[in-house]
């Protein structure tokens, strides 16, 4: 049996290219004879990048078009903003997914208060994340090339409600929640009990952006989707 593409969702303010490429996880998939999926969400990479917020109230409209076409199954990796979208695609449409990899996702899906958001969003208007904080390493890693900061702005303003009880039950694939101990959306603990089929790895020393990059993430993720390259 052939194994299953996998699906790549990036971050906010990132790409396929930065995410997946760059960090050597398409191309060891890749290794290991898996195609792989890569997909720009709306206002990120070579995407369209309109400046309503309006615009971004379905971020997952591009992953189910970029489904295999015959039906077929895939697996996926999403990463924050990738991974809450991964939630949203794969509780509707379940029967499209084998095994799901969500990193850099925890306790951030279920907070209620949008205050947060708007803060990044006027942070990357204005180019001013003050000092230190999530807000400027936001402004930071959204100053990366190709960004455009309305369009992002645009997106983190989107009105997207928290997770829902109903929303990961109906996730019944496996799915590995993986979380840098250091990483501001954690813990994942509530998140991995609240899946029906789910474990939890947490990396040591590990912040949010540094997810995606890190050995340990790779390992188990390839490890979990059955892809070690030969």
């Amino acid at each position: 049996m052939t194994a299953n593409p996998v699906l790549l969702i990036h971050g906010f303010a990132s790409s396929f290219a930065l995410n997946w490429q760059e960090t050597g996880l398409s191309y060891l998939l890749e290794d290991a004879g898996r195609e792989v999926i890569g997909v720009d969400l709306l206002g990120h990479g070579d995407a369209p990048k309109p400046h309503e917020p309006s615009a971004y109230a379905d971020l997952g409209a591009r992953v189910v078009d970029a489904l295999p076409a015959d039906g077929h199954a895939v697996d996926a990796v999403g990463f924050s903003m990738g991974a809450r979208t991964l939630i949203d695609v794969a509780s509707a449409n379940p029967e499209r997914f084998d095994r799901i990899v969500l990193a850099g996702v925890g306790e951030n899906l279920f907070a209620t208060d949008g205050t947060s958001s708007e803060a990044v969003a006027h942070a990357i208007e204005t180019g001013d994340g003050g000092p230190g904080g999530i807000a400027a390493l936001f402004v930071q890693f959204a100053s990366g090339s190709g960004n455009d900061p309305q369009a992002l702005a645009a997106c983190m303003r989107a009105d997207r409600p928290p997770i829902t009880e109903a929303q990961l039950a109906a996730i019944t694939t496996p799915v590995l929640v993986v979380i840098g101990d250091k990483d501001f959306t954690g813990p994942g603990d509530r998140l991995a009990s609240m899946l029906p089929n789910a474990e939890l790895k947490v990396l040591r020393n590990v912040e949010h952006f540094a997810t995606p990059k890190d050995f340990g993430f790779i390992d188990a993720t390839l490890e979990f989707l059955g892809a070690v390259p030969a």
